[in-house]
């Protein structure tokens, strides 16, 4: 990701459509996202709806630096700042296609049964890429273990829209998206 292409990281749910095929690289281990989810300040399940904190000042500095949050005090969830600094608002990258260090991500994942089920969710993608919050605030485009590349932007009839999962407050909001893709954590979907 260059700083030219920052700019396409708006801070609106077409952002999360945007970053759909981009790879996410941490170290040795690299991944085409296949699904994504949007949250802002505006949003009841977003952790900037009250404002800024020392856990979520991330997501309110520029785009394409990264949010990372413990889930449930279990998982490690990434999440990639979209907009200008001072709005919060993110894209929770919840799925990857695996692409680089396949053998590291089994290392770091022995449970996983199947290829599929190595980055199909937020916990597994990190657990996978052995990101945790010591990458939060990192920028993703100064060419640093931590890095986004972004693709061409996906057609729109690739992409699926859906509720977001995981969540209890406006679940209703359409800001899910992903590929018809077998790594796309469950519930999948459907178009």
């Amino acid at each position: 990701m260059t700083a030219d292409t920052v700019a396409d990281l708006t801070a609106d749910p077409t952002s999360a459509v945007r970053l759909l095929g981009a790879v996410f690289r941490h170290g040795q281990c690299a991944g085409r996202i296949v699904e994504t989810e949007f949250y802002d300040q505006t949003d009841p399940a977003s952790h900037t709806f009250g404002g800024p904190t020392p856990r979520n000042q991330p997501m309110f500095e520029a785009a394409g630096h990264l949010y990372v949050y413990r889930s449930y005090g279990i998982h490690w969830c990434a999440n990639i700042v979209v907009g200008e600094p001072g709005w919060g608002s993110a894209v929770l990258v919840r799925a990857l296609a695996p692409l680089e260090g396949i053998d590291l991500m089994w290392s770091r994942r022995p449970r996983a049964k199947k290829a599929t089920d190595l980055c199909s969710g937020p916990g597994k993608l990190c657990a996978a890429l052995d990101v945790d919050r010591t990458d939060t605030g990192q920028y993703l485009i100064d060419g640093g273990r931590i890095s986004l590349e972004l693709a061409e932007p996906p057609e729109p009839d690739a992409v699926l829209v859906g509720r977001r999962v995981g969540i209890t407050k406006a679940v209703d909001r359409p800001w899910r998206f992903s590929f018809d893709d077998p790594n796309v954590s469950k519930p999948r979907p459907r178009r």
